[in-house]
């Protein structure tokens, strides 16, 4: 279990690491649906390892990450919802 929930901490590391070089390499838009989905799934993994590991202030950013990126995927869906009608 221990080498899952490092896996998984892994996997959201390099998730996050890979949205921030693609935006800053403006291969990918900040304001984008990738852009926030990389980010929502490695702030959700990296809080499932923090929390394993008890690292509480870890943890709890990432819990605030995550739901920024809720928050900003509701945005754009809601704006694209718009758009279609």
């Amino acid at each position: 279990m221990d080498l899952l929930l490092a896996a998984i901490g892994w996997a959201g590391a390099a998730a996050l690491l890979a949205g921030y070089a693609l935006v800053s390499s403006s291969r990918l838009s900040g304001d984008g649906v990738a852009y926030q989905l990389l980010n929502l799934f490695g702030s959700a993994a990296l809080m499932v390892n923090s929390a394993h590991s008890a690292a509480w202030p870890s943890a709890g950013l990432n819990l605030v990450w995550a739901a920024i990126g809720v928050a900003a995927l509701v945005k754009l869906t809601r704006v694209r919802v718009g758009v279609a009608k």
